[in-house]
């Protein structure tokens, strides 16, 4: 992980694919993935992943002109995705090719469905399921438990990759850690 400069802070984190790019001041939290094709840049403010999150494939996360990004706990931001200098709350769902623009604040246990684009400086309540470019609130609804499902999935197929074992098998010991999680989320 020395490949990284100075300013990146590791606090380790479950698994860093080898062609993830991290630049400026960074800071990934415990648990947390990166994949394939993964760039993230700060040259100016700060860019912060929670714990557990997972940054799936070929996603861009960038700092804003007056804005850092800062991504909390157990979110996935799905493949192909931008984060540019914008806020996303805990247990957060960002879909397959959606963008986030600058100062733009996305509440906790939200979803921004896939293709979205979150223009600058729009905020959403905790809750929140988005969709459309311009990025509109279409629904209201806790999901919390879904989206941490989905990252806790991530966090265990990242230990597993970390493991050198690439395929996601009927492992009783994967199935059982799914079932105990969700009943403690429930």
């Amino acid at each position: 992980m020395t490949r990284f400069g100075p300013d990146v802070t590791l606090n380790d984190p479950a698994f860093i694919h080898e062609t993830a790019l991290v630049y400026g001041k960074v800071t990934i939290g415990e648990g947390a993935s990166l994949w394939p094709y993964v760039v993230i840049r700060s040259e100016m403010h700060e860019v912060v992943i929670g714990k557990r999150t997972n940054i799936q494939d070929f996603v861009m996360i960038h700092v804003g002109n007056a804005t850092p990004t800062v991504i909390g706990d157990n979110c996935s931001i799905t493949h192909h995705a931008t984060v540019h200098g914008a806020e996303i709350g805990d247990n957060c769902l960002i879909g397959i090719n959606a963008t986030l623009m600058d100062g733009a604040k996305i509440g906790a246990n939200s979803i921004v469905a896939g293709h979205s684009i979150v223009t600058e400086g729009t905020e959403f309540p905790p809750n929140s399921i988005i969709a459309g470019s311009p990025a509109k609130l279409v629904k209201t609804r806790d999901n919390r438990v879904a989206n941490a499902m989905n990252a806790r999935f991530y966090y265990e197929n990242a230990l597993a990759y970390a493991a050198g074992d690439h395929r996601v098998t009927e492992r009783e010991s994967f199935r059982k850690t799914m079932e105990d999680e969700l009943k403690a989320l429930s």
